[in-house]
């Protein structure tokens, strides 16, 4: 598909945002807080998955998936949590714009929970020895952890679920629309790849599926 040319209606002040939409009810204001309570630690304990947003310093936004054993992401006191590092395919997306800038907002979901939870605040990269060993998994230890100094934190409604229908097990789509990443991988990188490179990739990516999740 080529690129359109189109006139957009750009919005480019909070005056004219504001004049679109209508106020938010106060408690949507008051729901906010500034450390965990009893009912945000006990999602955290529940959920075993969250989506990670960041900034570089030159402004480049990232959003990254994490997931691990159900309550996965610790947390250390009210107002600090922890999040390992847990291998991957070592871009170092999120940690290298931590480094660069500390902002970051979490994103947690329950299976099954309509509702979310979202965290923002000022991350650092620790590599202490008896904070790692606490994240101790199938005998091996996260190489860093994310560590989170919360600033907001608070639960969304659950009407983004709602429309999506996330969680129905009618709503599912066959994995098989869509080629498996090996080929979808190798079509970007190297389109002409022969049929037994493409089978090659599938195969590495399944076993490193297999043995490095930790």
């Amino acid at each position: 598909m080529e690129n359109v040319d189109i006139d957009y209606d750009v919005i480019s002040t909070v005056a004219e945002l504001r004049e679109l939409y209508d106020a938010p009810r106060q408690m949507v204001i008051d729901k906010q807080q500034d450390r965990l309570d009893q009912y945000s630690k006990q999602f955290l304990q529940l959920s075993p998955f969250s989506i990670l947003s960041t900034v570089s310093a030159s402004g480049l936004m990232d959003c990254s998936p994490k997931g691990d054993y159900p309550g996965f992401i610790k947390v250390l006191d009210s107002k600090t949590i922890a999040i390992p590092d847990r291998p991957g395919n070592n871009r170092l997306d999120s940690i290298t714009n931590i480094v660069e800038n500390p902002q970051i907002g979490v994103l947690l979901l329950v299976p099954g929970f309509g509702e979310c939870l979202r965290i923002n605040g000022e991350a650092r990269i620790v590599t202490n020895r008896s904070l790692l060993e606490q994240f101790e998994y199938q005998g091996k230890l996260p190489k860093s952890l994310i560590v989170v100094a919360i600033k907001e934190v608070y639960f969304h409604c659950a009407k983004a679920i709602a429309r999506s229908q996330l969680w129905k097990e009618e709503t599912k789509v066959d994995r098989e629309v869509m080629p498996s990443l090996g080929r979808i991988l190798m079509s970007q990188v190297n389109a002409g790849a022969k049929e037994e490179e493409v089978r090659a990739v599938e195969e590495g990516i399944e076993e490193r599926l297999k043995t490095t999740l930790y």
